[in-house]
């Protein structure tokens, strides 16, 4: 039997299944089993341990409101993405817009930081807090089959990050500054070799000043461009990890 191709994936923390792989949902995810896909016993689903392995949940019983799946996971999980984004926090509305597509694109680390034309009161939103945005990236891993979530932090003060954080992280890794119209393509950078692993840096909606730059720049970020275009930073940052992820893939770094 076919797992229901309604759903991308069910993603189920370890301490969800018990120790006969048995599992009872009764939250959103039993919702939309029962309402979307109209599930009976017997019938499969694509589930996933969070961090973990992907698997089939087949339905054993079914409630008014819950839903219990008995269970099976391949022994390897996926692959993590070998890209990390360092993004200028932008509007709350484009962040709460952007957790669940930056996952589903796929990245390692999302590192949300300050720069001169980020408002300052945008740290203050509700949306930086992990019990808001974790189930925004869950509903992007949920849409792409994928059960490794981005692991998040949060920097108020630019520069100590780059100068100071950057290195014991991605150490070895190519760096790449997006700036419109103004550097090369990701092809031209990410060439033949298999690199061990990107960093992309994406600025604000203003751009990055002159010292930002610089000091990106001296920090070993190398500039790329997708084209002249302006672009808003949802759309910047499907399009540039679209297209750094599409270049890993054609050098087998990457299989998403």
């Amino acid at each position: 039997m076919q797992p229901k191709a309604d759903v991308n994936l069910i993603i189920l923390k370890a301490d969800e299944v018990d120790p006969t792989s048995l599992v009872r949902l009764s939250d959103r995810r039993a919702t939309h089993a029962l309402r979307v896909l109209q599930i009976a016993p017997g019938d499969e689903l694509r589930v996933g341990l969070l961090d973990g392995p992907r698997g089939v949940g087949v339905v054993q019983s079914v409630e008014l409101e819950a839903v219990t799946l008995r269970c099976r996971f391949d022994g390897t999980p996926p692959p993590r993405s070998p890209v990390s984004l360092l993004l200028a926090l932008p509007r709350p509305k484009v962040m709460r817009r952007l957790w669940a597509q930056i996952a589903a694109l796929g990245v390692d680390r999302i590192l949300l930081t300050n720069a001169a034309r980020v408002e300052r009161q945008y740290f203050d939103t509700h949306l930086l807090a992990p019990e808001v945005y974790d189930p925004l990236l869950l509903e992007g891993l949920e849409q792409a089959n994928d059960t490794r979530c981005p692991r998040v932090s949060i920097h108020r003060r630019f520069r100590v990050l780059v100068e100071d954080g950057l290195d014991p992280l991605f150490d070895g890794a190519v760096r790449l500054l997006a700036d419109p119209g103004a550097g090369q393509s990701v092809g031209a950078i990410l060439g033949p070799e298999t690199p061990k692993g990107v960093l992309l840096a994406i600025g604000p909606e203003g751009g990055w000043n002159a010292f930002e730059r610089d000091l990106l720049a001296a920090h070993h970020f190398e500039v790329i461009s997708i084209g002249p275009r302006i672009l808003r930073t949802d759309t910047a940052c499907i399009a540039l990890l679209g297209a750094v992820h599409d270049r890993l893939a054609r050098v087998g770094e990457w299989t998403p």
